[in-house]
């Protein structure tokens, strides 16, 4: 009987420990699949800008005659374009997304250095996008600008987000959805720090300065909301595994006990 008993016991162990598994791959998949799909589709519309651009570029150059280094300037453009569309098809985790803004980052400067060229001006310097939105192109000055509840801090952008904030305005973020609410990129959680860092990470300290903003503001508190959220659900199921337990203990020594007469 006590041989039965012990069986019993372990059977149950195991079973606890095969749902508790089951469960926790399962709320991680769900975790991740909500996380990839708006950063796919940041991606897939910043690689769609970068097409628009180049067509705005075969417009402007409608006519003209390339020399050799505008021409490969523009195939580098080109050949980014497509690259990116090929990566965005392969992004399978929030990480992938970083190679995506790199490949865009690339183009959108090779972009700058063929209206340069065509106009007869010195290439640009390499810089940093524009903070505020990526797709705006190569920033042109830095900026003192203050996040919501935060620090002021210099940040890369555009000539026109530079003279918004300067001038004491909103500048033109890139807006994300995190649940119900309609956030800046730059606080909408650790899943858009992949997308950040592509494009900002080759420029040292702005990854200091994304890090700091991309684990606060509405996407920290969101995660940390989730990690409990996970964490209590994990220790319902636990007690739920050992309730079930328990209770099966019980009925297979009843059941053993059942089998005698007193």
């Amino acid at each position: 009987m006590e041989g039965v008993v012990f069986l019993l016991v372990i059977a149950v162990i195991v079973a606890i420990v095969v749902v508790t598994q089951r469960r926790s791959k399962a709320r991680e998949l769900e975790r991740k699949d909500a996380e990839l799909a708006p950063v796919r589709k940041l991606a897939f519309e910043d690689a769609t800008a970068l097409g628009e651009q180049l067509q705005e570029l075969d417009l402007d150059l409608a006519g003209r005659e390339l020399d050799a280094g505008a021409n490969a300037d523009y195939q580098r453009a080109l050949d980014a374009y497509e690259s990116s569309k090929t990566a965005v098809e392969a992004i399978s985790e929030p990480e992938d997304v970083r190679h995506v803004t790199q490949i865009l980052d690339d183009g959108r400067y090779a972009i700058a250095c063929v209206r340069a060229r065509v106009d007869g001006l010195p290439l640009p310097t390499r810089r940093p996008p524009c903070f505020f939105d990526p797709r705006h192109g190569l920033s042109v000055t830095d900026v003192l600008w203050s996040p919501p509840a935060g620090a002021p801090r210099d940040v890369p952008a555009c000539a026109l987000d530079a003279e918004r904030v300067q001038a004491g305005a909103d500048p033109d973020s890139r807006m994300v959805m995190v649940g119900a609410q309609r956030v800046p990129y730059y606080q909408g959680g650790r899943a858009y720090q992949p997308y950040a860092a592509g494009y900002f990470g080759a420029f040292g300290p702005m990854e200091i300065m994304f890090a700091g903003m991309l684990f606060g503001g509405l996407g920290g508190f969101d995660m940390m909301g989730d990690g409990l959220g996970a964490i209590g659900d994990g220790i319902g199921d636990l007690g739920d595994g050992i309730g079930d337990g328990i209770s099966g203990i019980g009925d297979g020594i009843g059941d053993v006990f059942g089998g005698f007469d007193f």
